[in-house]
């Protein structure tokens, strides 16, 4: 079968959640597949020969195709004249979809397969069978952030979530297949066919990321896109409402902060008890050189790879019941599930103190992580589905 992935990011390196799914699904239909890989870039700054370098092994054809900053902004203004969503016009270009469509025809594809709302108008009115992967629900992700945002941003955002809603409905029946990365999300797509959306939950390379022996140098990590407003707002709440409590119990409790790109916000929370590390070569050393674990998401929506990547290295996780609503961890056994900043800081306190209690829960979640997420059972899923609309 040969697929024609079209992403809205160059997945690689893998800092961003849509980067790691897309590389994934990529590495793991090549086996059996040919695969043509167009990818979008709106970032001058891309190593787009590093970024070849490691997908070419995969790819029959790896194509990149530049957004210029000016017609970005061009597109945005006329998103939002047009009551499209930002999410599309900040990612559509009419030359970008001139050269998709010739890629397309060029290489005769036996399905078509985007991923994010993000690519949609570059697919959706062509005749091939296709696919969508809405990989997260973005329009509750936006209201989520406009619940919490200033009053100032608060019109903006709830404009952009109402756009999304209908343009995530507005699209779905343009598509023969669409997926998503969990339950939750799928059970808010605006559509009354939404229980036909296939579930593809992401995995988790468990050879590259396991336990690692090293010397413990902090006592709670937290990793991601720290430029993501999901983990901003989680940064914030960890270092302004969790650990303050946490602090009055173990007061020298060291706190880590590791993820490309660190928002400003981000960056200001770091003090004598919390390093804000920006990038860093190996994430597996975030984990590795840390005791506990936490990811304390607030708004935001999908499967949390952050925890999929600790369990798998054997930390004990502490996470909130948002974050868990994709992950399905047994609260107590597997994991630790608070609601607010008091229950979250017992947790940590409790694992921090308790080493038996910590090495329990760590073993029991790298089992849940082993028996549940792993790459290559959840893609072949995907693929079996391919391959039933090419047989139609």
């Amino acid at each position: 079968m040969k697929i024609f992935v079209l992403l809205s990011r160059i997945p690689w390196p893998l800092e961003k959640g849509d980067k790691l799914r897309a590389y994934h699904q990529i590495k793991e239909l090549a086996k059996k597949n040919e695969i043509v890989l167009c990818a979008l870039n709106s970032d001058p700054k891309a190593d787009k020969q590093r970024a070849f370098k490691a997908l070419q092994p995969f790819c029959r054809s790896i194509n990149f195709i530049d957004l210029p900053f000016h017609g970005i902004i061009f597109n945005l203004l006329r998103a939002w004249v047009f009551g499209k969503p930002l999410q599309t016009g900040y990612f559509y270009n009419s030359k970008a979809e001139r050269k998709v469509k010739r890629l397309i025809l060029h290489h005769q594809p036996d399905v078509l397969y985007g991923q994010l709302l993000r690519v949609a108008e570059y697919l959706r009115h062509n005749s091939l069978p296709k696919v969508l992967d809405y990989q997260d629900i973005f329009s509750q992700g936006m209201f989520r952030r406009f619940q919490v945002a200033s009053l100032f941003l608060k019109p903006f955002l709830r404009a952009e979530y109402l756009r999304l809603k209908s343009y995530e409905a507005d699209v779905f029946d343009d598509f023969d297949i669409k997926t998503i990365i969990s339950f939750p999300d799928r059970d808010l797509i605006p559509h009354s066919d939404r229980d036909k959306i296939l579930v593809v939950p992401n995995g988790v390379d468990h050879d590259y990321f396991k336990p690692i022996e090293v010397e413990k140098k902090y006592d709670i990590v937290f990793t991601g896109n720290m430029a993501y407003p999901p983990n901003v707002n989680a940064a914030e709440f960890l270092a302004e409402e969790i650990m303050p409590l946490v602090w009055k119990v173990l007061p020298q409790t060291m706190i880590l902060i590791a993820g490309a790109t660190p928002d400003k916000k981000v960056r200001n929370l770091a003090s004598d008890r919390i390093h804000v590390s920006g990038w860093l070569d190996d994430i597996r050393m975030a984990y590795a050189e840390s005791r506990v674990f936490i990811a304390p998401m607030r708004i935001g929506t999908g499967l949390q790879n952050k925890l999929l990547e600790a369990m798998s290295m054997k930390l004990p996780c502490v996470t909130t019941v948002l974050a868990n609503d994709a992950l399905k961890g047994l609260n107590g056994e597997e994991l630790f599930v608070g609601e607010n900043a008091s229950e979250l800081a017992d947790f940590i306190i409790q694992l921090l103190k308790n080493e038996g209690k910590a090495n329990l829960i760590a073993q029991n979640g790298y089992d849940f992580v082993h028996r549940h997420f792993d790459w290559a059972s959840s893609i072949r899923k995907l693929e079996q589905s391919l391959q039933s609309i090419i047989e139609k």
